[in-house]
């Protein structure tokens, strides 16, 4: 059945990417909604050979509105999502606004795609990097329950949007030109450099994307027993997270278990060619649904061959972002 949709945030990179996979996997719909900031209102947008015209988003937006993605920011999230459902819309929302909300289903499809039931008018998408790890460890988890789990994130520019993205190349062309870097989007400069996630830093000393990964994979796998650790970084790439994961399982498994588990994995892609040091890289992962892993090897250091070290790429505003959304609407 065709639906009346909404996307609140269109004009920015999760927006556009909306736009791009609707078209793709011929989402059924009836009519739809281009919604932005007062600044991107009048715009014009041509999708799948029709223009529109971009809207402000206000509570009176929804009207008529059966499914609304939004990818707008938390503070208009938390503003205007009620609003919608109130209209009696369903939300899917990008941000962090409602992700640790009790009464909000938190979801990866391919992980607890049965949490959708339990919604009250909206679902929240989790953090990128939490999907871009969860897709993978699932299917592992299942097999072998995982104790504890080392996640190491190198996050692309694109995590902090597409001015994120403009401001890199800005910086790229400054740091060749030798003149001042331009930090205005970006804290620091990343062009030609890291740093560590610049998310607020909590009283125990780790920043705030740590947490998110840390207190969303508990409440997706609903396993809060899990031990997490984390430490986030962001790197001078255009788009594509990629993510090391040291995971310690509850019994033996070896590197060939994973594979086999892996390949039969919904979401899941292997580049693993030892022989020609070919792995994961975003250049491989950047516009594909699919989370891509590597480097499957034992972790030699945990006792009884309980250990297993990955290497992950993900796109972060396609599955990490907006293609997880849309796969929550077709459920829907």
């Amino acid at each position: 059945m065709s639906k009346n949709l909404a996307i609140a945030g269109v004009t920015g990179a999760v927006g556009q990417e909306f736009l791009t996979i609707l078209a793709e996997r011929q989402f059924p719909f009836a009519s739809i909604k281009m919604l932005a900031s007062s600044r991107s209102a009048g715009k014009k947008i041509t999708f799948m050979d029709k223009e529109y015209t971009v809207e402000e988003l206000t509570a009176d937006s929804f009207d008529g509105v059966d499914i609304a993605l939004f990818s707008a920011g938390g503070a208009r999230s938390r503003e205007f999502a009620p609003a919608a459902v109130k209209a009696g819309a369903i939300v899917v929302d990008n941000s962090s606004a409602f992700r640790m909300d009790p009464d909000v289903p938190l979801v990866v499809p391919e992980v607890n795609a049965e949490a959708i039931k339990q919604h009250k008018g909206i679902i929240a998408n989790p953090n990128c990097s939490t999907i871009i790890a969860n897709v993978p460890l699932w299917p592992l988890h299942k097999a072998n329950p995982v104790k504890r789990l080392v996640v190491s994130t190198y996050q692309a520019a694109s995590g902090a949007g597409q001015s994120a993205m403009l401001e890199m190349i800005q910086q790229a062309r400054e740091v060749l030109d030798g003149k001042p870097v331009t930090c205005k989007t970006l804290k620091y400069q990343l062009a030609f450099n890291v740093y560590c996630h610049d998310s607020k830093i909590g009283p125990n000393g780790y920043n705030e994307e740590e947490m998110k990964m840390v207190h969303e994979t508990h409440k997706i796998f609903s396993c809060p027993e899990m031990a997490i650790t984390c430490t986030c970084v962001r790197v001078p790439v255009m788009r594509t997270h990629c993510e090391s994961l040291n995971i310690e399982f509850a019994n033996p498994i070896t590197p060939d278990e994973v594979r086999n588990l892996l390949a039969d994995a919904a979401g899941v892609s292997i580049i693993d060619d030892r022989e020609n040091n070919y792995f994961p890289m975003p250049v491989d992962a950047t516009g594909k649904d699919d989370v891509f892993v590597g480097r499957i090897r034992q972790d030699e250091s945990i006792a009884d061959n309980r250990g297993i070290n990955l290497w992950i790429a993900g796109d972060q505003i396609r599955k990490g972002a907006a293609l997880n959304a849309i796969q929550i609407a077709e459920l829907l």
